[in-house]
């Protein structure tokens, strides 16, 4: 059955992919996009193929932007949004966290309490967090993005209790790590400000870290797992993908119970 389906953060990556994804398989696709250039080019790729996608502007962080939610119908609102921006914690200027913590946690709560109440109101529904394995795992230098998505995935657990009494579904989507320029984009960020001869943070082990990025998943892969999940009626709380990441995600917290210091 097609399904209205409301994504943010659909300008880029797995948002992009998945939107038009959606859309090929017949369901009405309200595609947002941080900014107007990205609306630019959705709409032509859509267009391209033939696509019939409502795409508009919506930047999570603006009011009056967040405000249209409330004048779309949907029955399943996916809050993709988010940036990533790496850097140690220990030193990571304070200024940059909050930014990551605004777009990540603050703005989109703020997103879904609209969908929520559009939800609750007709009686059905679903909310879909796009999470991430960092939910659960940590990495060096990648505290920032995995603080976030910490926060996220308790939220996401709290409103499923809350809204489920309503008839509103909630959900997590929590993709490995995938080859969409993403992740490195957000490892190039702390360059911007990191200063070999004033941080104590070793170079050489920033740079270690960063060679992970070379074994990153194809994208495509966890594009389709979003297009099955997303309108899906009936699935786990938590879709982890790949099921290498899955296996990884449950074993990290089997460990942490018998970490010590």
């Amino acid at each position: 059955m097609a399904k209205t389906i409301f994504i943010t953060g659909a300008g880029s990556g797995l948002g992009r992919g998945a939107a038009l994804g959606l859309a090929k398989r017949g369901h009405r696709v309200i595609a947002t996009t941080e900014i107007t250039s990205q609306k630019t080019d959705l709409m032509r790729e859509a267009q391209e193929q033939g696509l019939d996608m409502d795409v508009f502007k919506l930047d999570i962080t603006n009011a009056r932007d967040r405000a249209l939610i409330d004048n779309q119908d949907f029955d399943v609102f996916v809050a993709n949004a988010a940036i990533n921006e790496g850097g140690p914690l220990g030193e990571m200027p304070m200024d940059r966290f909050r930014a990551i913590f605004e777009v990540n946690v603050f703005a989109t709560l703020e997103t879904v309490q609209h969908a929520a109440r559009k939800l609750v109101k007709k009686g059905s529904g679903k909310i879909v967090f796009l999470s991430s394995m960092a939910g659960i795992i940590t990495t060096p230098y990648g505290g920032p993005y995995a603080a976030t998505k910490h926060a996220i995935e308790g939220i996401a657990l709290t409103l499923k209790d809350e809204l489920e009494k309503f008839g509103v579904q909630v959900a997590t989507i929590n993709p490995g790590a995938y080859d969409t320029g993403f992740n490195d984009r957000a490892a190039e960020e702390k360059w911007k400000w990191f200063d070999e001869a004033k941080n104590f943070t070793r170079t050489e082990d920033m740079k270690k870290q960063e060679e992970g990025l070379k074994n990153q998943f194809d994208p495509e892969d966890m594009i389709e797992k979003m297009i099955e999940i997303i309108p899906a009626d009936h699935h786990k709380f938590r879709t982890v993908h790949p099921e290498k990441t899955e296996k990884q995600m449950k074993e990290t917290e089997k460990n942490r119970w018998g970490m010590e210091i």
